[in-house]
């Protein structure tokens, strides 16, 4: 194995732990910890199932946050206020099929699969998607400055409500 190969292998396996320990921390609601996983001026997205290209600027998505607002939403979902989460759903999430597909500087284009389960209420509901990130060096190890989740689900009926994060 040359060299080359041996770096592009490590900067998966890094990018890899990244996103499961994101996963980790969601699965626990340690979203505090969650969220400092991301830049300053990161951006959240979830597109509406029925536009997965859409644009926020343009078009109307599921979730369109800032840094901010996600803060926002951190401080909602963890103080109860999010009526539809409290007591909290039990999730499961499996992060597969990462990619590092471009990098630039210090900015890596990653894609990765994901299967969110969610179990309330009786009810064990999988939210199957992929999501594509920006990440950029920090301090030695990764932070994620974008993320899109794009649901493959064509419609989030019946129990599918997205109260959650992805």
């Amino acid at each position: 194995m040359t060299a080359q190969e041996t770096e592009r292998l490590l900067l998966v396996l890094k990018v890899t732990e990244l996103l499961v320990e994101e996963a980790h921390l969601l699965d626990e609601w340690r979203l505090e910890e969650w969220l400092a996983l991301f830049t300053e001026d990161a951006t959240y997205v979830v597109p509406g199932t029925g536009d997965p290209d859409a644009d926020p600027k343009s078009a109307l998505v599921l979730i369109d946050d800032d840094r901010e607002r996600l803060g926002w939403r951190v401080k909602r979902l963890l103080g109860g206020h999010a009526h539809r989460e409290f007591p909290w759903s039990r999730t499961r999430r499996i992060v597969s099929n990462v990619r590092v597909e471009k990098q630039d500087g210090d900015r890596l284009r990653v894609t990765a699969a994901f299967v969110v389960w969610r179990f309330r209420h009786g009810h064990a509901d999988p939210f199957v998607g992929r999501s594509a990130y920006t990440i950029v060096e920090r301090g030695g190890g990764f932070a994620i400055a974008a993320k899109r989740a794009v649901l493959d689900h064509e419609s989030l009926a019946p129990n599918g409500a997205l109260s959650f994060l992805l």
